[in-house]
């Protein structure tokens, strides 16, 4: 076998570069061994797909991190991460993969993805981009005009003048006819108020105060008092108050006091205060006097509602009526004061028309505290009406406020401008 002289590990001679023989510091033939300096054998290299390797299948003896002389780039050790690279690829590989894998394409990352800059997106103003999504018409583009809005009086104005009509002419028919017979008319409507009070404090409250005794007691206290005046009325008070308390001793204990106290204010409230009306009728120009007292009170509601509907701003008393307005109230006193005076001039024997003045202001008065008073009433129970056998009205209570509290007015009024003969 000739002998082979061995290549330095490191530099060369210019022949060696003219012949263009590259060492690599390998053996060769198969059959000798290999050469290694400092007496360790090499080490094999992980195969690293992203770099070429044109001498993978012969293990090198030289430092590879230092261009040799013969050309050969410099590589990169096991698990050395280029310097070129950027940071987000130093991904090692695995030492076991000793062949080429497929290539595989790089997978985007969260910080792979630049991220916008202010500097790099114009910002567009938040009012112009509002402007451009929700345009605005024109300044001199013409505007449709609302819809008016038309007031409501809030019930049924047909029926509600009709069904006053019909009262009014029996009302006037039975007054001026026979005494007696509008004396039976009060004691109806008396009668059917009890009913009407009684059952809504029973569904709203749970207040049984008993209708028999009341109803009873209440027509007895009117005819009382159109036969024996103020004496007879007060006792008729008395008795049906008495009859009112045994009668509930018929029924538990529980609720006693409750149920007798609502039962005595039903027979104050309107049997007795009905009474005063039947008290008017006994003079000699009582049906006048009776009438004068309709005319006043009807009047002083209507005034109230027609200059509170067309002129009224400011709520006279919105926790308990919201309707009504003091314009309203305003009108109310004009309007009373202009028919008393008309009626005491005309109407009543001796009666002047500054009387009717005074009388007007006072009806007027009387009728709004009583349409108030009904009214915290039903805002206590939590109903609009008290019933629904007017149409138009609500119930026999719902015409009733009004008048009720103004009789024993008017009834004093009267007997002190002209008599009770």
């Amino acid at each position: 076998m000739p002998i082979v002289p061995e290549a330095p590990a490191h530099g060369g001679t210019q022949e060696d570069d003219d012949r263009g023989a590259v060492r690599t510091g390998g053996p060769l033939f198969r059959d000798e061994a290999p050469q290694h300096q400092g007496g360790r054998p090499p080490q094999p290299r992980s195969y690293d797909p992203r770099q070429p390797q044109p001498f993978a299948a012969q293990p090198q003896s030289y430092d590879t991190r230092h261009p040799g002389a013969y050309g050969v780039p410099a590589q990169p050790q096991p698990y050395e991460i280029p310097q070129h690279q950027p940071q987000h690829d130093q991904r090692p590989q695995s030492p076991s993969r000793s062949h080429p894998q497929p290539y595989e394409a790089p997978q985007p990352r969260p910080y792979d993805t630049p991220q916008p800059r202010p500097y790099d997106t114009p910002q567009t103003p938040p009012a112009h981009r509002t402007a451009s999504q929700n345009p605005e018409p024109m300044p001199d583009a013409p505007q449709p005009a609302p819809a008016p809005q038309k007031k409501s009086a809030g019930r049924d104005l047909g029926a509600a003048i009709g069904v006053g009509l019909g009262l009014g002419v029996v009302i006037v028919a039975s007054l001026f006819i026979v005494k007696a017979v509008f004396v039976g008319v009060i004691a109806v409507a008396v009668v059917v108020g009890l009913w009407e009070l009684t059952s809504r404090l029973q569904e709203r409250k749970e207040i049984r105060a008993p209708l028999v005794p009341l109803a009873v007691g209440g027509a007895a206290m009117v005819v009382a008092g159109y036969a024996r005046d103020a004496e007879g009325a007060w006792v008729a008070m008395a008795l049906t108050t008495l009859a009112v308390l045994v009668w509930r001793m018929t029924q538990p204990p529980e609720g006693y006091l409750r149920d007798v106290t609502a039962g005595v204010f039903a027979a104050f409230y309107v049997p007795f205060l009905a009474t005063f009306v039947a008290m008017m009728l006994t003079a000699d120009d009582g049906p006048y006097r009776v009438l004068t007292f309709l005319i006043l009170t009807v009047v002083s509601d209507t005034g109230a509602y027609a200059v509170g509907w067309r002129f009224g701003k400011h709520k006279l008393a919105p926790r308990i009526s919201p309707g009504k307005t003091r314009e309203g109230l305003f009108g109310a006193v004009a309007f009373a004061m202009a028919a008393g005076a008309l009626c005491m001039q005309f109407l009543i024997d001796d009666g002047a028309w500054w009387q009717g003045l005074l009388l007007g202001l006072a009806v007027a008065a009387s009728a709004t505290l009583g349409d108030l008073g009904e009214s915290m009433i039903k805002r206590d129970l939590g109903i609009k009406d008290m019933g629904t056998l007017l149409p138009g009205h609500g119930g026999i209570m719902d015409r009733l406020d009004s008048l009720l509290p103004t009789a024993p007015i008017a009834w004093l009024l009267l007997v002190a401008f002209v008599g009770s003969a």
